[in-house]
């Protein structure tokens, strides 16, 4: 072997382990900026979890979804080991956030800020006018406004394979399809009945209309949702929308004032 193929080899040998080095080094900082965009959010909802006091019931079941989002983040952050984990710790933050929103909006104070979009949001809507349905024996109600009678707020996205729209309701039912990732028999009579023809809803046409929707999403891969999610959930959701401020106790964010 003559001394140009030794160089050569020995070129194409250093060449190989810088690209992987490089690589590496370029997946550790991608993963570090994710966590510390995932930690400034959950910091924030920790902020509002421990300084919001609820004054009425509806509140009080909104912070306690916020707490709940809060310490399945820290959770989440503890077993993240890539990027798309650590965003996904991100995004629980956000439906942490909305709740804490809603139960700002539940005590009559500013909400503050508009928040990213959760993935699925924007298609589900939101309920625009009150709805009391009877299914199966069941009494089920929803409204745009929380009150006595619904004081289980939901942000809005797909649940199981199905648009939620965001609202007050009297119950939380779309729990049980949360942690099983099915829906239960007679889901179908319940989104006929709660959402058929509401304005503003994935529903709007009707029911069917509603959850063909939803199944194209499905799929695209989820279509929108990523750029609902505010694309990687860093860059523009990173501070933008909440300015520089702190979430936590004191300034909600630039432009807001003081709370």
């Amino acid at each position: 072997m003559d001394l140009v193929t030794i160089v050569l080899l020995l070129a194409i040998v250093a060449g190989v382990v810088w690209l992987v080095r490089n690589r590496g080094a370029g997946q550790a900082r991608e993963l570090e900026d994710a966590k510390s965009e995932a930690r400034r959010w959950t910091e924030r909802l920790g902020g509002q979890v421990l300084n919001l006091v609820a004054t009425n019931e509806a509140a009080k079941q909104a912070m306690a979804d916020a707490s709940e989002r809060y310490n399945a983040a820290g959770s989440q952050m503890e077993q993240a080991k890539t990027p798309a984990q650590t965003r996904g710790v991100t995004e629980t933050a956000y439906e942490g956030l909305y709740y804490v929103r809603a139960a700002r909006l539940a005590m009559d104070m500013d909400p503050g800020p508009e928040l990213p979009p959760l993935p699925g949001q924007k298609r589900a809507g939101a309920v625009t006018e009150d709805r009391d349905v009877d299914v199966e024996g069941h009494s089920y109600s929803a409204s745009p406004n929380p009150s006595d009678r619904n004081a289980h707020y939901y942000p809005g996205g797909n649940v199981a394979g199905r648009p939620v729209p965001a609202g007050w309701y009297s119950e939380p039912w779309w729990k049980p399809a949360l942690v099983a990732g099915a829906w239960g028999i007679g889901s179908a009579l319940l989104f006929s009945a709660m959402f058929s023809g509401m304005a503003g809803s994935a529903y709007e046409a009707g029911y069917s209309d509603g959850a063909a929707a939803d199944m194209a999403a499905e799929g695209d891969g989820g279509g929108d949702a990523g750029a609902d999610a505010g694309g990687d959930m860093g860059g523009d959701a990173g501070g933008g929308d909440f300015g520089g401020g702190d979430f936590g106790g004191g300034d909600f964010g630039g432009g807001f004032g003081d709370f």
